[in-house]
C-alpha cells in the first residue's frame, strides 16, 4: 500500500463516522494539495498525505489532549507505516506553534516533532487555509473570519488564529507566487 492510499485509508476510519465534516475538510485539504504538485517535485505525494491526515487528531478515538496537531502526531509516530515528515508536517500544520503556546503545549510540540522545510509547512497551511469546514475552495480572508465566527474571537483558536493571521496571509502569497512562477514558465 502507497503512502496516500494509506494516509487516506487511516484518515477516513478516523474521521468519516465521527466527524463527516472534519472528513469532508480533510479531502478538500488533499484535492488542494494535489494541485500543488507543479511546485512540489518529489514532495507531492508527502504533501497529499499529510493533508488528508492534517486533522485526525480531531477523532474522538485519539485525542488526548484536545489539541489535534499534537493529538494526530503523537498518534502517527505510534503507526508503523508513518513517514516521519508527514507527522512533522501534521504536528506543526497552520501555524501550531501558535496555538500550542496558547494551551501550554509549545514545548511539547517543539520537542516531539521537529519543523519540517518551509516550502512544505506553507504548502500545507495554503491547502487548509484555502478550503473550508465542508471541503471546497476558498480565500484565506474568508477563512480566517469563518474561523473566528465559528470558535469566537475571545477563545483560544479564536486568539492564536487572529495571531497567525499575517503568517497565514504571507505563506498563502509564498504559495501563490511560486504557484504563477511554474506556470509563467519560471
Amino acid at each position: 500500500m502507497g503512502l496516500t492510499e494509506w494516509a487516506y485509508s487511516l484518515s477516513e476510519s478516523l474521521l468519516s463516522e465521527p466527524l463527516p465534516r472534519r472528513w469532508a475538510h480533510s479531502l478538500g485539504v488533499a484535492k488542494r494539495a494535489r494541485s500543488l504538485s507543479p511546485i512540489l517535485g518529489g514532495d507531492a505525494e508527502l504533501l497529499e498525505a499529510a493533508a488528508v491526515l492534517h486533522d485526525i487528531g480531531y477523532s474522538p478515538a485519539i485525542a488526548t489532549t484536545g489539541f489535534h496537531p499534537l493529538d494526530g502526531a503523537r498518534f502517527l509516530r505510534d503507526q508503523e507505516s508513518a513517514d516521519v515528515r508527514v507527522v512533522c508536517l501534521v504536528a506543526h500544520h497552520s501555524c501550531a506553534l501558535l496555538e500550542a503556546e496558547e494551551r501550554g503545549l509549545r514545548g511539547d510540540l517543539e520537542t516531539e516533532f521537529e519543523l519540517e522545510r518551509s516550502e512544505l509547512v506553507d504548502a500545507l497551511l495554503y491547502c487548509d487555509m484555502t478550503t473550508t469546514p465542508d471541503g471546497t475552495p476558498t480565500t484565506p480572508t474568508d477563512r480566517l473570519d469563518e474561523i473566528v465566527q465559528r470558535y469566537g474571537p475571545d477563545t483560544i483558536v479564536g486568539r492564536f488564529i487572529q495571531r497567525a493571521a499575517p503568517e497565514i496571509h504571507a505563506a498563502s502569497t509564498r504559495v501563490e507566487d511560486r504557484l504563477a512562477k511554474v506556470e509563467a514558465g519560471g
